[in-house]
């Protein structure tokens, strides 16, 4: 029986390295982040090197300038046998007026690994305030609706018959996106896909496009150092200021032929103009089969997705968010299993 930590918060000031060509900080970035200090608490939790399984419902609500204080608060939700879930916050606030923003929120599940790569089991996790009961139980209804979307993904093609708006990305993983466990990091996926979908959003709308809504990231298998990989974004549908970018990573040996699926997920879009204003963007009228499928699994989607939404997402977190330190910390405080 070994005693954990549940909660894990990264606090750093956003550096100018950290901005996209707008000035501000991406949603890629943000989901590096979000990634680091997800896994930190699953590792602590479960004392193992744990592996990303899933990103979902990410809503962007507010951007981050060079120079805010981010905070990453990770904590544990739920426990499987082998897996973990963990909600990630992130809020950013200016050093001259900390009124903390609450800037997203979402679920990230980790399966925990032996030392020979295989799962194993972690320590069971019991809510023990208000807090984590609420989103222990808003856990389990994820589940269910990312089931569902998982269901209708299935049967959707992807091919090279398409009109549709497109960019493939194709490079070798470096050395320096390796994570703790040798392979390539998720929350530098994560960012490579978000990276993908902006270039098509952006072409698309022929201005600025923000990342308002990540559907889900799904990880199938692990992408190692020196793999080429391809990422390929694609325009499936818009609506009103809306951009929906399906991108899916595949990697491989680039000395073979084949590249194998590592990652998919489907990106929404904001076309805004240079004062942040939404703006409204033409429409995509797709001709082929293919592309008329992906138009509707989109909407499919977005009518799964309503089962999602919070009546109030913010306000919850935001008390989290003003209570004093030592008070976060005794609420973080191990708990024996």
């Amino acid at each position: 029986m070994t005693t954990r930590r549940d909660a894990v918060t990264l606090r750093f000031l956003a550096a100018p390295t950290d901005v996209n060509t707008h000035g501000y900080v991406d949603g890629g970035k943000i989901l590096e982040w979000i990634d680091k200090a997800g896994y930190a608490c699953a590792a602590a939790w479960s004392g193992k090197y744990a592996v990303t399984g899933y990103v979902g419902n990410i809503r962007f609500s507010s951007i981050i300038a060079a120079g805010d204080m981010v905070e990453v608060e990770a904590r544990v939700v739920y426990t499987g046998r082998t897996s973990l879930q963990v909600v990630c916050t992130v809020s950013s606030y200016s050093p001259q007026k900390p009124e903390p923003i609450l800037n997203t929120q979402c679920l990230l599940a980790f399966v925990a690994m032996d030392s020979s790569g295989k799962p194993t089991p972690v320590p069971t996790f019991e809510p023990y305030d208000e807090w984590s009961r609420t989103e222990h139980e808003r856990s389990l209804t994820l589940s269910e609706v990312r089931r569902e979307i998982e269901e209708a993904m299935v049967d959707q093609v992807y091919s090279d018959a398409t009109e549709a708006c497109r960019e493939t990305l194709r490079f070798l993983a470096e050395p320096t996106d390796v994570n703790w466990g040798g392979k390539v990091h998720g929350g530098y996926v994560m960012h490579w896909i978000m990276t993908a979908g902006q270039l098509v959003a952006e072409r698309w709308c022929h201005g600025r496009a923000e990342a308002t809504y990540a559907g889900g990231f799904r990880f199938y298998r692990p992408m190692m150092i020196g793999d080429l990989v391809e990422v390929d974004a694609r325009l499936i549908y818009t609506e009103g200021n809306e951009m929906h970018v399906s991108v899916w990573v595949r990697s491989g040996d680039p000395r073979g032929t084949e590249l194998r699926t590592t990652t998919h997920c489907i990106v929404v879009f904001s076309a805004r103009n240079d004062a942040g204003d939404d703006v409204s963007v033409r429409p995509w009228v797709p001709r082929l089969p293919e592309d008329r499928a992906l138009e509707r699994h989109a909407v499919d989607l977005i009518e799964i997705r309503k089962k999602l939404l919070r009546s109030e997402p913010n306000e919850a977190n935001a008390e989290s968010l003003k209570q004093p330190d030592n008070e976060r910390q005794q609420e973080a405080d191990p708990k024996t299993n």
